[in-house]
């Protein structure tokens, strides 16, 4: 009998020809996958919202996945899938509006600091440099960095953050890999390069956090043993860091888009 994997690639209409039987073992199968991507999501945000919904709408997500993914296409059902599951989690996040609008305003304010300085220094900036552009404590800026972990949630069909250059370009990202479009796989390795410039640029300890986090799938709790930090303090190093990388992204893709018009 063969394997799910080769049932995948063998359907010629995959919208049409699956049979119900298949699709409930995928879901079975992929059970797992959902309950990890849906506890990883779960581990940053306010303990009110509950996991059984994020769960929820992660199967959600693996089913719309089931049901669009293209078995023609150079890629495999696994990756498509957590991209779908994610996403169709975060979509609900997002209409849920559970964020306070408090709490966006500052990751706003920490995200343009972190952008204007990017571009003056050249670098990402440091503690005391985002304190003076803020004109506030480092126990007072620290503050805004905890309170805006649960919007650091980097997502790149998040357009509602990104400007008309932003969305081009990470359109772009969602097509294939190996699209035979030279303009899509010039956009892909030119952002590709963008990210792998500016985790290059940050501290050690916020690229370490980075890598263990969304490489080696530990989570917060884990990466503070590794580092011998408290779990509040791998939390506040990873949302500086995504925030340091969303400022990056926007400066490159804004002059980007400057030097098209």
């Amino acid at each position: 009998m063969s394997s799910l994997s080769t049932k995948l690639k063998n359907l010629k209409d995959y919208r049409c020809v699956m049979e119900p039987a298949v699709k409930d073992q995928i879901i079975v199968e992929y059970a797992p996958l959902v309950k990890f991507i849906a506890q990883k999501i779960a581990s940053r945000l306010p303990s009110n919202i509950e996991l059984d919904d994020l769960i929820s709408c992660g199967v959600i997500g693996l089913m719309d996945a089931i049901q669009k993914f293209d078995p023609s296409r150079d890629n495999k059902f696994k990756t498509y899938a957590e991209f779908r599951i994610r996403g169709a989690i975060l979509d609900e996040l997002r209409s849920q509006d559970w964020v306070p609008r408090s709490v966006r305003e500052k990751s706003k304010q920490l995200e343009k600091a972190y952008a204007k300085l990017e571009r003056e220094l050249g670098r990402p900036a440091n503690d005391d440099e985002m304190c003076k552009e803020l004109e506030c404590s480092l126990e007072d800026f620290h503050d805004m960095v905890n309170k805006s972990k649960s919007v650091s949630l980097l997502n790149i069909d998040d357009s509602a953050s990104f400007n008309r250059g932003d969305k081009k370009l990470m359109m772009g990202l969602l097509e294939h890999r190996r699209s035979s479009n030279p303009f899509s796989a010039v956009n892909y390795k030119s952002a590709q390069n963008i990210i792998k410039e500016g985790i290059k640029a940050l501290p050690e300890k916020q690229r370490l956090v980075l890598s263990l986090y969304y490489f080696e799938d530990l989570n917060l709790k884990e990466i503070g043993q590794v580092l011998d930090v408290t779990e509040s303090r791998v939390s506040q190093l990873h949302t500086q860091a995504i925030l340091k990388l969303k400022a990056k992204l926007k400066n490159d893709f804004d002059s980007h888009e400057d030097l098209a018009s």
